[in-house]
Formats: structure tokens, C-alpha cells, sequence
């Protein structure tokens, strides 16, 4: 219960932070936003080998992979955010209260899938101007997948962010995560459409079947195989993460 309520009072905090600059919302989604008004328009001859015959049925196979990868990024730059409070000497005064090490950590992951569920919510909004149709029971799915994605992230960024402390070697190594992890996941142009051995590779890829599930969540087939193994693959990548960043938070606040 103690890890449950300290967990809520960051969260709190975190969001009341957030909700005082919420351009970081708009900010979040203004390159989205690009992609779906200025790339998804050329995917429409491009797919038309996947069966996307119509620009409602590219946007349907576009629109999935660049919500994993709002996702997956926004929550891999998350660890920014923490360098500040580090340099401000926030985190520091964690030491004198009881509040829990791992809840220091939750609260904010916790915050960041909050802001990723409004900034998927403007981008779908946005996609059914478009053409775009989905169920809601199945986005709902949806966005249980992005939110593992994003919580995942979220706290591999903050535990990198406790071990590294500086920003530049931060965005560096960060993004040296990202493009790979993007590349291989299919976000932009379905997998399917690469060679043999990069889509052999993708295979071991965890993102790479959330991009897939998702795929099919908007397809309208939520009892595809990629569903379940998106969530069960990403759900124990999460378990490792958190108690890995877990760790990290521990020792440096003591």
C-alpha cells in the first residue's frame, strides 16, 4: 500500500508540473502531425502490395506504426526531464523522506503514459478526418500496448539517465537505441516489405510485434496471434526494465 500511495503523490506532482508547460503535448505531437499530413498521402502506391487500395486503408496500416513509435520515443527521451530535476537537486532531496525509491521512479513512467494516451488521442482524432476507422474496444487494446511500450522506455531512459547524469552523452546513446529499435519495429513501412534477413531479425524485435498487433487491432482482428504475443512479450520486458531502473533509483537515493 505504501509503494501505492507514494507512487500517486509523484504522479500527482509530475503531472501538476507537466499541466503548468502543456506545450510539451503539442510539442510531442507537432512531428507526428507532419508524418500524417505530409509522408502517409505517398503510402497509398507504396502498400498497394499489402492490399492498401484506398488512402483510408494506408492510413490504417501507417497510422499503428507511428503511434508505437510516439511510443517508444517519447518515452525514451523521458530521461531528459529527470537530468533537470537531477541538476536542480530535486531528486537529491528525495533522501530525507520516506517516500519509496521504486514509487520515485513509477510516478513519473506513470505520468508520461498519461501524456502519451492524449497525444495518441489527437493523432487519431486527426487520422479519422482521413478515412481512418477502428473499433473502440479495439483501440482500447490499442492503447494498453502503447502504454507498456511507453512505460517500458520511460523507465530504461530514466535508469540510463541515474547512471549517466549528462545530457549530451544521454541523447547520444538514446538515440542510438531509437533508430535501430524503430528501423526493426516497421513503424513507418510494414516489415513484411523488407528482405528475408532484416525481417528474420525484426522477428526478435518485441516492438516490432507491437507494431504488428496494433496493426491488426485497427484491421479489426484483436484475436490475432501478434496481439497476445505483443502483450506478453512487452509485459515482461517491462518487469526487467522497471526493476532494473528500479535499482538505479535505490542507490542513488539512499
Amino acid at each position: 500500500m505504501k509503494l501505492l500511495r507514494d507512487t500517486w503523490l509523484i504522479f500527482q506532482r509530475n503531472l501538476q508540473l507537466m499541466l503548468r508547460s502543456p506545450m510539451w503535448v503539442v510539442l510531442g505531437v507537432a512531428q507526428p502531425v507532419v508524418y500524417l499530413l505530409l509522408f502517409a498521402p505517398l503510402l497509398k502506391p507504396a502498400l498497394a502490395t499489402m492490399g492498401a487500395h484506398s488512402q483510408a486503408e494506408a492510413y490504417r496500416i501507417y497510422v499503428p506504426g507511428m503511434l508505437v513509435a510516439l511510443a517508444l520515443a517519447g518515452g525514451l527521451y523521458a530521461g531528459f526531464d529527470l537530468l533537470q530535476e537531477l541538476a536542480a537537486g530535486i531528486v537529491e532531496r528525495a533522501r530525507v523522506t520516506p517516500v519509496s525509491r521504486l514509487a520515485l521512479l513509477l510516478g513519473r513512467a506513470f505520468r508520461d503514459v498519461v501524456v502519451l494516451v492524449v497525444q495518441a488521442a489527437i493523432i487519431i482524432v486527426l487520422s479519422l478526418l482521413f478515412g481512418l476507422t477502428v473499433g473502440i474496444p479495439n483501440l482500447l487494446i490499442g492503447y494498453g500496448i502503447l502504454a507498456l511500450i511507453n512505460l517500458t522506455s520511460a523507465s530504461f531512459s530514466y535508469g540510463i539517465a541515474m547512471k549517466i547524469k549528462k545530457p549530451a552523452v544521454l541523447g547520444q546513446l538514446i538515440n542510438n537505441v531509437a533508430q535501430p529499435l524503430m528501423l526493426l519495429s516497421g513503424t513507418l513501412l510494414p516489415i513484411a516489405l523488407a528482405p528475408l534477413w532484416l525481417r528474420d531479425t525484426a522477428n526478435g524485435n518485441p516492438f516490432n510485434w507491437a507494431v504488428t498487433g496494433m496493426r491488426e487491432l485497427f484491421t479489426g482482428n484483436p484475436d490475432h496471434s501478434a496481439v497476445w504475443k505483443s502483450f506478453a512479450m512487452l509485459g515482461a520486458l517491462a518487469i526487467v526494465v522497471i526493476a532494473w531502473s528500479g535499482r538505479k533509483f535505490a542507490k542513488s537515493v539512499r
